[in-house]
């Protein structure tokens, strides 16, 4: 099989990413003007409840099946029975999602008011298992999942500006988001065979797969706690209007979560190919590597994004949520303790086959999530939220470092730290740069512009001037492409 492009791969899903936050940036703007706080309020609680029952119904597999299936990719065979037999779990595993969300639906009587829009959002559940998005992953296949989005976000933003016109039409809000999410997921599943053929058995090997696939569902469960559980509890300790005021900052910070990750996503299933075959030279560089480049990233963007706070919750909301600017500046330090958690986790431990280590990751830090909300949210709302989940991300990422320690003994070294060094460097500029944008300019646009135009030129600079040596090879790369 030819190999892919990194580079490439990395390319095509940050332009995915892109998409992913066009869509939020073109339609959320329209959106919290047509829609009451309230109806953003539910809205957000149903899809935070109903990503639960996704993770019941996903039960892991896509990790394990990424992992232990690039393995197999040069043989379709092999394959073809291994992405059977998983595929087969996550279709039983979805049966009982189902079961699971209609008993909570008839029990409990405060989701009631939120039935439609929950039943709405669960036709994501069966199409995404029926999407088999880990078989692109494994073989990756980031060209055709790409086009595919830009398709469906082009169509998804006609329809929306078509069918949601006027308070009350969240629920058609929430429709186009699921079709949005994963409308093409059937072309998936028939688009699939190209790689392996994929068909419902009652022939699994449990004794192989459910043990290793129950432990990364644990972690799953863990990690959505403290990921979701926020939303969650603020719908039912506080108000809508509170859970409203909540999701445009956290919507703001998933924006920029996505894009930073887009580089780690696609380079996931190399990890765990280069380690499935001992490789380990090679895993180890490509390890330091990825961790440089998501520093150079992460630092400057959580810093601009604190800097300019007011000015992208007012241009991609309105004046009414600027109350969500503290709680998406107290998210900030989240987007660094995310991504350096995420890499021990999902590049090193999995990989590594911990996926005991990486359960009682999330569940040490889903636990402090969860007691810190109960205890702060009364009195501090959305702030509360905000704090306790980059706290959690703080502790996930010391407690992956330290499952970690004797796989990475020896790569975080003096380059490293010297090239950390330079983007706080680098960041620190852009504080002077914001500063300096707010007191030239009114215009929120302006402002915008001017600060993120600058700090990059500015950052960069700085990068050349301390000879960062990543820079140097990006720009060396971007050279020999035009020459």
């Amino acid at each position: 099989m030819k190999k892919k492009s990194l580079g490439l791969n990395a390319a095509l899903n940050g332009f995915r990413s892109v998409l992913n936050i066009i869509f939020p940036i073109i339609t959320f703007p329209y959106i919290s003007r047509v829609l009451t706080v309230g109806e953003i309020g539910k809205y957000n609680w149903s899809n935070s409840f109903v990503s639960y029952f996704l993770l019941i119904a996903g039960l892991g597999v896509s990790t394990y099946a990424i992992r232990e299936g690039a393995k197999f990719r040069n043989d379709r065979k092999t394959l073809s029975d291994f992405a059977s037999q998983v595929f087969s779990i996550n279709i039983l595993s979805t049966l009982a999602s189902y079961v699971l969300l209609l008993l909570c639906v008839l029990i409990f009587s405060k989701i009631h008011a939120y039935a439609i829009c929950v039943f709405i959002f669960s036709i994501q559940i069966i199409f995404t298992t029926l999407g088999t998005e880990w078989i692109y992953s494994i073989f990756e296949e980031y060209a055709y999942i790409t086009i595919r989005s830009i398709l469906f976000k082009i169509l998804s933003i006609v329809l929306l500006f078509i069918f949601v016109r006027r308070p009350g039409d969240y629920l058609k809000y929430a429709a186009i988001t699921v079709f949005s999410a994963v409308g093409s997921n059937v072309l998936n599943y028939v688009h699939a065979k190209k790689f392996c053929t994929i068909s419902f058995t009652f022939n699994i090997d449990w004794k192989s797969h459910i043990k290793p696939i129950l432990i990364i569902f644990g972690s799953s469960v863990a990690s959505a706690i403290y990921v979701s559980i926020d939303t969650t509890l603020l719908g039912l300790i506080n108000n809508n209007y509170v859970v409203g005021i909540y999701s445009v900052s956290s919507k703001m910070y998933t924006i920029v979560k996505q894009l930073i990750s887009a580089v780690l996503t696609v380079a996931i299933p190399r990890f765990a190919l280069l380690w499935g075959r001992n490789r380990i030279r090679q895993y180890r560089q490509l390890l330091l590597k990825i961790s440089d480049v998501l520093a150079m990233i992460s630092v400057p963007m959580s810093v601009g994004v604190y800097m300019l706070a007011p000015q992208i919750v007012v241009l991609l909301s309105s004046e009414k949520y600027i109350r969500s600017v503290s709680s998406l500046r107290l998210l900030c330090p989240a987007l660094i303790f995310s991504i350096f958690s995420w890499i021990f986790t999902s590049c090193v431990l999995i990989p590594a086959k911990r996926e005991d280590k990486v359960f009682i990751v999330t569940a040490v830090s889903a636990i402090i999530n969860v007691v810190l909300n109960l205890l702060l949210m009364p009195a501090f709302k959305e702030n509360a939220a905000a704090v306790t989940t980059s706290l959690s991300e703080f502790v996930s990422l010391i407690l992956g470092i330290y499952y970690s320690k004797d796989i990475i003994k020896g790569i975080y070294e003096k380059s490293f730290l010297k090239d950390v060094l330079s983007y706080l460097v680098g960041a620190a500029s852009i504080v002077i740069v914001c500063i300096f944008g707010s007191m030239l300019f009114k215009s929120i646009i302006a402002i915008i512009m001017f600060d993120v135009v600058l700090s990059v030129i500015e950052y960069a600079l700085i990068l050349i001037g301390l000879k960062n040596r990543y820079i140097f090879e990006m720009l060396n790369t971007l050279a020999i492409r035009f020459k």
